[in-house]
């Protein structure tokens, strides 16, 4: 559907005809001319809709925050002075041709960049929580930094092994999370709160360099720094 993401179109591909796809992160209408901030998880670039092509400016003049759009468009040079140095595509901007909406909007409950949101708000919206900048790059950083644990130590001679995720329950120094058998009445497989037993068994076993970014349960309180 796209050529491009939004926040890596840069002053590389000047002159040449993109189709991106991504969330209204703004709509400016400046006498005639609109603007649209159009936002996808690698960040922003500029919309700029013409009256020219009235078919495209009809559709720009009813477009709001959060509509999904499709756009088609020239990249071309900002003009001197409204250069954005805070955003890869500062440099540029997309001369709209063709504009497509997938999907429509209500009024969000918050804008994306407002600060200081209660988290009874974001949890009780979290799909629109989860859209904002500062949550995708928590994901992002999240990604990368598995991804240089999993680098390290696989050019360390290390193998990634999962470990299973119902097991049967061990005396730990928490509750066990419990799940209930379909098959066995009155039987309850455990989430496991560590996965020593499982260590045990495979370093035994002769796996003497394995790995695993593992989820470990435990019935407890919610703390300031983790969830139970």
């Amino acid at each position: 559907m796209r050529t491009q993401y939004c926040g890596l179109v840069s002053a590389a591909y000047l002159d040449q005809i993109v189709t991106l796809c991504g969330w209204v992160h703004r709509r400016r209408d400046h006498g005639g001319v609109i603007f649209i901030d159009l936002r996808d998880r690698e960040g922003l670039v500029q919309v700029v809709c013409d009256p020219d092509r009235a078919d495209m400016f009809h559709v720009a003049e009813t477009i709001r925050g959060e509509f999904v759009l499709k756009i088609t468009g020239k990249v071309r040079r900002r003009p001197a002075g409204t250069e954005n140095a805070n955003l890869v595509s500062g440099e540029i901007e997309i001369l709209c041709h063709d504009i497509e909406v997938l999907n429509t909007s209500a009024t969000p409950p918050f804008q994306l960049d407002e600060e200081n949101l209660s988290e009874t708000t974001r949890l009780t919206h979290r799909v629109i929580d989860l859209r904002r900048p500062q949550m995708q790059k928590n994901m992002i950083l999240r990604y990368r930094t598995a991804m240089a644990f999993r680098r390290f130590l696989d050019a360390q001679g290390f193998i990634d092994i999962e470990t299973p995720m119902l097991t049967k329950s061990t005396p730990e120094g928490a509750r066990d999370y419990l799940v209930p058998s379909r098959v066995h009445d009155g039987q309850f497989f455990a989430l496991p709160q560590s996965p020593q037993l499982f260590k045990q068994m495979l370093m035994v076993a002769g796996y003497d360099r394995y790995y695993q970014i593992v989820k470990c349960f435990r019935d407890e309180d919610l703390r300031a720094d983790r969830q139970p």
